[in-house]
């Protein structure tokens, strides 16, 4: 039977502060029962009610400290381990199981609104949420990313039927919301490379290669939260070792997983999109540098003929042919134009000009 948690005095003095309160944690939590929100204020007593085959608790904490962690980890009898990465985080998604828990790290993306693609531009915002499964009880702790949680239970506390079938709705709804939320940031990044793709190609215009390269460290960012997901949903779908998850439960997590693994191959397309515009954009760049460098060499070659004439003919030398002829200097420069002219006509043959 669930007893006063070590420390739980000091945790409830601060839940009584006001809502303004630096110190005050935020967290929520609610008792249900047939899929119906109890009116209840006693924390204890619902836990005990809970533990006892009366609905499930469902507590909500964000950003929690170590002594509030503490508190429900021995509320709930959750293992140390699990209770450490809530506090600390964790970049990845996994699913683990303690005892009887099911514990599993989401991560979450919002997709960042911007003006322009520039190299500081920041396209997606990472966050993690952590969902502590029990048979009497579903924990959840939101690191970074909106706020999405209290929606859901609103959403959930309309559909009773839905509630009711137990904790597990919970996980798979908070899956489901972050799988459309990769979903409408997949729809964004294609957005944003058709932009790219337009500004790439048009002609008359340097590449900015920068804003692909980018779009493309965004992108990685976004890979790293989507596809480590694949593995725990692989598992909650074939209820391989996992408590807590009924066998009628296995078609809606398939459901989520099937949605995954389109986002997934969206965004390994648009991966690939972007290497090859890397490629074709170097590859202009490195034709229009050619291209430059081709017309330097002319420019320079037509201009090599006449300063030799001209440093020849600049020597102080007594001795050299028609030195002293009267048109001497206009046969110089009419050899310097010559020698440019054709110069200029051979290079305009081959292209360069």
């Amino acid at each position: 039977m669930v007893g006063v948690p070590t420390g739980w005095r000091e945790v409830n003095q601060r839940l009584q502060l006001p809502p303004e309160h630096p110190d005050r944690p935020h967290v929520g939590w609610h008792w249900f029962v047939a899929g119906v929100r109890q009116d209840s204020d006693d924390l204890l007593a619902a836990a005990r009610a809970a533990q006892a085959g009366e609905g499930f608790l469902w507590c909500g904490l964000r950003d929690p400290d170590d002594a509030m962690m503490a508190a429900f980890t021995e509320l709930l009898g959750l293992h140390e381990l699990a209770a450490e990465d809530a506090v600390e985080g964790h970049t990845r998604s996994k699913l683990e199981v303690f005892d009887e828990a099911l514990f599993m790290v989401i991560s979450t993306v919002d997709y960042v609104p911007h003006e322009s693609l520039a190299d500081t531009s920041e396209i997606v915002s990472t966050g993690q949420v952590m969902v502590y499964l029990g048979p009497w009880f579903v924990l959840t702790a939101r690191h970074g990313g909106k706020a999405f949680m209290n929606t859901l239970r609103h959403d959930l506390e309309a559909d009773p039927e839905s509630l009711a079938e137990g904790p597990w709705r919970v996980l798979y709804q908070v899956l489901d919301r972050v799988i459309d939320s990769f979903t409408e940031t997949t729809a964004e990044f294609e957005s944003d490379v058709e932009e790219i793709e337009d500004a790439i190609f048009a002609p008359g215009t340097r590449p900015d290669v920068d804003r692909v390269y980018n779009l493309k460290r965004e992108l990685i960012e976004f890979k790293r939260c989507v596809f480590p997901l694949a593995g725990p949903l692989q598992r909650l779908q074939l209820g391989q070792r996992v408590p807590n998850i009924p066998e009628a439960s296995w078609a809606y997590f398939r459901e989520v997983s099937d949605h995954l693994v389109a986002t997934k191959e969206s965004t390994m397309a648009l991966d690939e999109v972007l290497g090859t515009m890397i490629q074709a954009a170097l590859a202009r760049i490195s034709l229009e540098d050619n291209q430059d460098m081709r017309r330097i060499s002319a420019a320079v070659a037509m201009f090599v003929v006449p300063t030799l004439i001209g440093s020849i003919y600049g020597m102080n030398f007594e001795n050299m042919p028609e030195l002293h002829s009267p048109w001497g200097y206009y046969g110089a420069l009419g050899a310097m134009v010559g020698s440019i002219l054709l110069l200029a006509l051979f290079f305009r043959r081959k292209g360069w000009l």
